[in-house]
C-alpha cells in the first residue's frame, strides 16, 4: 500500500515539474509566432494578387530613381554646355566663327542647336529663295519659323519622362493601398476561420503587416512627385532662358546687332529699354 502511494506521489512530482516546461515551451513558441512577421513575412504568405502588387511598386520605384538619376545627370550636362556656349557665342567676332565651331564641335546643347538651325535657314532663304511651300514668306518669317520649330523640339525633349514620374506619384499610394485593403482582408478571412479563438496578437499582426503596402507606395510616390515637380520648374526655367535666346538671335540675324546691353551695374537690358531712359 506505501509502495503504491510512494509511486503515486512520485508520477504526481513529475508531472508538476513537467507542466512549467511545457508552459515556458509554449511561450516561446507563441512569441516566435508572433515575432515572425515584417514585409518579408507579409509577402512570403500572400497570395498571388499580393506578390503582383508588391513587384508592381518595386518596379515603379526602380524606374522612378533611374528617371530620376539620369534626368538630373543629363540636365546638370546640357546647362554646363548651354552657358559655355553662350559665353562664346557672343564673344565670337562673326556668325561664321559660330557656324565653324558649331560644324566643328557639333550642336550638343539646345542652344548650338537653335543657332545652328537659325543661321542655316537665314542663309538658305536668303540664297535660294522659297524652294518649297514651307519656306514661303520672307526671310524672317522663314527664321521665326524655323526657330519656333526647334524650340518646341527641344521642349519635347525635356518632357521625356516626365510622365512616367508623374504617373508613379500619382498612382503608387493607390496600388500600395489596394495591396493594404487586399491583405486585411485575407488576414480577417483567416482569423474568421481559425477554430482556436481570437487573440489581440492574431489580429495585430496580419493588419499590421497588410499596412506596410500602404507605406510602401507612399515611399514610392513620395520621391516621384518631388522630382517631377523639380524636372517642371527647371525645365521652365531654362526654356525661358532659351526662348530669350531665340528673340536675342532673330534680332541680331536681322539687324546685326544685339538686342541687348550691359548697363554698369552689370544688369543685362533691352537696347529700347536703355534708350528710353
Amino acid at each position: 500500500m506505501f509502495d503504491l502511494l510512494n509511486s503515486a506521489m512520485h508520477v504526481l512530482a513529475q508531472v508538476g515539474d513537467a507542466a512549467p516546461a511545457a508552459a515556458e515551451a509554449a511561450s516561446v513558441a507563441a512569441d516566435t509566432k508572433v515575432t515572425a512577421t515584417g514585409m518579408l513575412h507579409f509577402i512570403s504568405q500572400s497570395d498571388l494578387v499580393g506578390k503582383s502588387l508588391f513587384g508592381i511598386l518595386v518596379l515603379m520605384s526602380l524606374i522612378s530613381w533611374y528617371l530620376i538619376f539620369v534626368k538630373s545627370f543629363t540636365n546638370w550636362r546640357t546647362r554646363s554646355r548651354s552657358n559655355k556656349f553662350l559665353r562664346e557665342f557672343w564673344a565670337a567676332s562673326s556668325l561664321d566663327q559660330v557656324e565653324n565651331e558649331i560644324r566643328t564641335h557639333g550642336a550638343s546643347e539646345p542652344f548650338a542647336h537653335l543657332a545652328s538651325h537659325a543661321i542655316h535657314a537665314q542663309n538658305h532663304h536668303a540664297k535660294y529663295g522659297a524652294l518649297k511651300l514651307e519656306e514661303k514668306g520672307s526671310t524672317g518669317a522663314f527664321v521665326t519659323r524655323t526657330i519656333r520649330k526647334v524650340i518646341d523640339e527641344e521642349t519635347a525633349k525635356f518632357e521625356n519622362g516626365l510622365t512616367v514620374l508623374a504617373s508613379i506619384g500619382s498612382t503608387a499610394p493607390f496600388v500600395g493601398l489596394f495591396g493594404t485593403v487586399w491583405g486585411v482582408y485575407h488576414a480577417l478571412v483567416g482569423i474568421g476561420m481559425s477554430t482556436d479563438g481570437v487573440t489581440i496578437n492574431r489580429i495585430a499582426g496580419p493588419v499590421g503587416e497588410a499596412l506596410i503596402m500602404t507605406g510602401l507606395g507612399l515611399a514610392v510616390a513620395i520621391p516621384a512627385v518631388l522630382a517631377y515637380n523639380g524636372f517642371v520648374r527647371g525645365n521652365r526655367v531654362y526654356l525661358a532662358r532659351l526662348d530669350a535666346f531665340a528673340h536675342d538671335l532673330f534680332t541680331f540675324l536681322s539687324t546685326g546687332q544685339q538686342a541687348f546691353e550691359w548697363n554698369g551695374k552689370g544688369r543685362r537690358v533691352t537696347l529700347a529699354a536703355s534708350k528710353g531712359n
